[in-house]
């Protein structure tokens, strides 16, 4: 009975080991021109030399053995990293529709499926990504009336403010309210009062999921999906926070739907909505509700957070480094003055607010991993063979801080975007909206809001810590998909 137990587990580990080549080689010659890595163990892959937690930092590490084009191995899927801002360039730019692709992880797919701008790909994404730019456009994505808008928001905004009287307040909600009136204003055509008490949830909302999302647990669920049926816990959470949301978008299209007139939209639901109506009777089309829902819910949530949390972690380095805001109050009063809001065209004579806005966008490094692309073909990259959907991680983290690209990436430092004479100059491994065909759609209408929310907070306030500034810390709260500040209160002076 010995021989036999034995030999049972004998054959059972020939049986894993058989799955496991199978499972990690399929065809030797094919994958075996992969770009190197470390080897994998059977079913969890390289996961145990990882730290969901600093995942970005444990694969810093191991670039230093394997290189900036790698195969590490989440569970049983291959996936390719790209570290520094040469070997993204040459994938994401040089193969721009090679390296397009967009892997969805189950849990993604549990919670919103593969529709809608973000989440999308081949000629569904081509299609969505395609209307989404032309009609942001259209509504003045880089034109006056958007800039009206921010203004319009940045003075209630400063309002809220001056209500705390120069008392410690928490600016998170303020700024959540502010940045997705914005959104508010282009995807259904109204802003929100900050007292609107479902306004409030729906952002109290965003915040949680977000956190879920970026938990450790939330990343083991994407790599193990087991997990979710072993341990639903976190994934309710989601799926009930989701539901809120759609239902939030959802009566927002019942009343565009209710009140359309098809030669007048009023913001990016109307056009969705005529654009359905001229393609009913296309049967290739991807203008369908499930589309536009999921689409409506990416800009709103998306456009809320990133931006959002961009101004709380902007706020935290003011108050942490006084003289920053000092000289930024020095050329808003050379070159706007009090008596005027600030406008995008002042822009270009304010160089060192225009470096410290882009250097926070650098060092906050608000995505480290990106979001994950996928190879739509095979191809090769440095020599290495990667097959048709790999699962591809160019990583924004290695980009914004490689050392080959700025002189002091660990530090927060203005002078990465000034030149000799104090004029702003561009970095092109500047990357925290990505690059390539998959670069943010929000781009131009994020750095718009930054720069005019971020000037006339600080024409019209000095930010003071509430501690001693040199106790503050920039470490973020969380690190594994999306970098948000540790908490914090502060107090907002009239000037």
């Amino acid at each position: 009975m010995e021989v036999f137990g034995t030999l049972g587990t004998l054959v059972l580990a020939a049986i894993v080991l058989f799955f496991f080549l199978l499972l990690f080689r399929k065809d030797s010659s094919r994958y075996s021109k992969m770009p190197p890595g470390p080897t994998p163990l059977p079913f969890v892959g390289n996961m145990l030399q990882l730290n969901p937690r600093v995942l970005h930092e444990r694969i810093m590490k191991l670039q230093e053995t394997y290189g900036p084009v790698m195969t590490v191995y989440l569970s049983w899927k291959p996936v390719v990293f790209l570290l520094g801002f040469q070997a993204v360039q040459e994938a994401l730019v040089e193969q721009a529709d090679v390296f397009a692709g967009r892997h969805v992880s189950q849990l993604i797919m549990k919670l919103t499926g593969d529709y809608g701008l973000v989440q999308s790909t081949g000629e569904r994404w081509k299609q969505l990504r395609r209307f989404s730019i032309t009609t942001l456009r259209d509504y003045g994505m880089g034109k006056r009336t958007i800039e009206e808008w921010i203004q319009e928001e940045a003075r209630h905004l400063t309002e809220e403010f001056r209500k705390t009287k120069g008392a410690p307040c928490d600016p998170n909600i303020f700024l959540s309210q502010a940045v997705s009136n914005v959104i508010c204003s282009i995807v259904f055509g109204q802003r929100f009062d900050y007292q609107d008490e479902d306004f409030a949830k729906l952002l109290c909302l965003i915040d949680a999921n977000m956190r879920l999302i970026s938990s450790p647990v939330a990343m083991l669920y994407s790599v193990f999906p087991i997990l979710m049926k072993l341990f639903p816990g976190y994934l309710n959470k989601m799926i009930r926070n989701v539901n809120e949301m759609k239902q939030f978008t959802l009566s927002m299209i019942e009343k565009h739907k209710a009140t359309l007139v098809s030669d007048s939209p009023r913001d990016f639901i109307d056009s969705f909505l005529i654009k359905m109506k001229e393609e009913s009777d296309n049967p290739s089309t991807e203008f369908n509700f499930e589309n536009l829902h999921i689409s409506v819910l990416n800009l709103f949530t998306a456009g809320t957070e990133t931006t959002s949390t961009t101004m709380r972690y902007g706020l935290l380095i003011f108050i942490k480094y006084p003289h920053i805001q000092e000289n930024i109050q020095k050329e808003i009063d050379t070159v706007i003055g009090r008596d005027r809001a600030p406008a995008m065209q002042d822009r270009r004579k304010m160089p060192y607010t225009d470096a410290v806005v882009h250097e926070i966008q650098r060092f906050i490094d608000l995505i480290p991993l990106n979001v994950l692309h996928k190879t739509t073909k095979d191809t090769t990259l440095r020599g290495y063979f990667i097959p048709a959907g790999t699962i591809i991680a160019p990583m924004l983290h290695s980009v914004l801080y490689d050392k080959t690209k700025w002189a002091t990436p660990h530090s927060f430092n203005p002078n990465h975007f000034l030149d000799e004479n104090g004029c702003f100059k561009m970095n092109p491994a500047f990357m925290p909206f990505s690059t390539g065909k998959r670069l943010c759609v929000g781009e131009g209408l994020a750095k718009m809001e930054l720069f005019l929310f971020f000037t006339t907070l600080l024409q019209n306030f000095s930010f003071r810590s509430t501690e001693d500034p040199a106790n503050i810390t920039l470490l973020p709260d969380s690190t594994s998909f999306f970098r948000r500040p540790q908490p914090y209160t502060f107090m907002a002076m009239p000037r």
